[in-house]
């Protein structure tokens, strides 16, 4: 059986339980207590080194520490529905909004959170090293997540999904994105409606509840 390292509480394991229930993929799930620190101690460290979650074990053994490799693997063993684009074009163009929705979305809330939480003191970024906030790099965090809604909002207009006129993997990670920038206390308004609309859609997908 797969076992999926989770924290009910962090997006980033939110995105591999959305693309397990995307696939069906019968699962077991072992909660890590990232507000008690528990990745930082020894036996999660034994799992996996990096500290971090999601991490993904597979029935043969194979022990995955990123979102990406999570949905590399899962994508090629079980490629029904196709999260990734079935054609050259449409691969090129969900890779790529998927970069960009990362990038733009999920690292600028990151950042303006882990610089600017007390809670994060020491903690600036993810992983087995301590590194110290930097204040200035919470405000460029709340600018960039401004931006990444106007940037979802323009590309939304007239559309259905964020790429290749079908659901994806892009989607998933924006509507992680998303609902995590409550943590900076940012979300859409009204000036934002093509994003509106299309969260509000995705609510539909049994998937995003989890």
């Amino acid at each position: 059986m797969i076992t999926l390292y989770d924290c009910a509480t962090a997006p980033s394991p939110r995105r591999a339980r959305i693309l397990l229930a995307e696939k069906g993929i019968a699962h077991d799930t072992v909660q890590v207590d990232l507000r008690s620190g528990e990745q930082l101690g020894e036996a999660y460290r034994r799992i996996n080194p990096q500290c971090t979650v999601p991490a993904l074990r597979t029935d043969e053994g194979l022990l995955l520490t990123d979102n990406a490799a999570i949905t590399a693997y899962v994508e090629a063993r079980y490629p029904t529905p196709p999260l990734l684009g079935e054609t050259p074009a449409e691969k090129a163009e969900i890779a790529s909004w998927n970069w960009r929705v990362e990038f733009e979305g999920l690292l600028a809330i990151a950042e303006a959170f882990r610089n600017g939480s007390p809670a994060m003191a020491n903690r600036a970024l993810a992983g087995a090293v301590n590194y110290p906030q930097i204040p200035a790099l919470a405000e460029r965090g709340l600018a960039r997540v401004a931006q990444f809604f106007t940037v979802l909002n323009e590309r939304l207009a007239g559309r259905d999904f964020i790429a290749a006129d079908r659901f994806s993997v892009a989607d998933i990670t924006a509507v992680v994105a998303v609902d995590f920038a409550r943590v900076v206390k940012q979300k859409p308004g009204e000036q934002h409606p093509h994003l509106l609309r299309w969260r509000a859609a995705m609510a539909g997908r049994p998937s995003m509840a989890l």
